[in-house]
């Protein structure tokens, strides 16, 4: 059996939309955003006391992309995955783990709107330069998805795969801090992949948010 421990509104949907896409069996553990994940119990399964962490077959596992490309090689290895031997395993591997790179400028702006209590905390600087690499992100892959071959509506040449996966929920949470209005290309390849129900069954109830609004913006001193 399956354990994901996951908590809405964070990269462990990224996780739960993959194994929604798998179509295997797994249960799903609900923590709280908060100083819960740093309790004894939890630290055991994930020692950075983050979310997502996974339990199969008597091991834990942590680190996203870990548990992306595992979960692959496993259940899916010439679909959502890529066999080592593939052309497209080098592209594989990259936006897979690129989905990181959006991640980290998520989390900085997340804890500068939402986490910080005191305006005092906040900073428009950090705010401003963490959206605009955002934009940087979206601009590499407008570049990928603008690349003229053939089946270029996903990230892989092949079609649809985790990397579409990680980079989309990435996107997800990256639109609460930076729009996609100059990135049509982008906008077209997210709205296709969030039509797909195993995207629509990661989603948070209405109760389970934790970005409440519709879009954050810079905050002014």
């Amino acid at each position: 059996m399956i354990t994901l421990h996951h908590c809405p509104h964070t990269r462990s949907m990224r996780t739960l939309w993959l194994l929604n896409e798998l179509e295997i069996g797994f249960r799903v553990v609900v923590h709280p955003f908060d100083k819960r994940l740093r309790r004894p119990e939890f630290l055991n399964l994930s020692p950075a006391g983050r979310v997502p962490a996974m339990e199969i077959d008597g091991e834990r596992m942590f680190e996203t992309a870990a548990i992306t490309q595992y979960l692959c090689e496993r259940f899916s290895p010439d679909k959502l995955g890529t066999t080592p031997d593939s052309p497209d395993r080098v592209a594989w591997l990259i936006w897979v783990n690129f989905a990181e790179t959006i991640s980290q400028h998520v989390a900085a702006l997340t804890q500068q709107h939402i986490m910080l209590y005191d305006d005092a905390m906040r900073s428009p600087v950090v705010m401003k330069l963490e959206a605009a690499r955002i934009k940087k992100c979206y601009d590499a892959i407008e570049a990928r998805l603008s690349t003229p071959v053939e089946n270029r509506d996903y990230l892989l040449t092949a079609g649809f795969s985790a990397c579409d996966i990680s980079v989309g929920q990435a996107v997800y949470l990256a639109q609460y801090f930076a729009r996609l209005d100059a990135h049509p290309v982008v906008a077209a390849w997210y709205a296709r992949i969030s039509e797909r129900p195993a995207f629509q069954a990661s989603l948070p109830g209405e109760a389970d948010r934790l970005y409440t609004r519709a879009f954050y913006e810079p905050w002014e001193a």
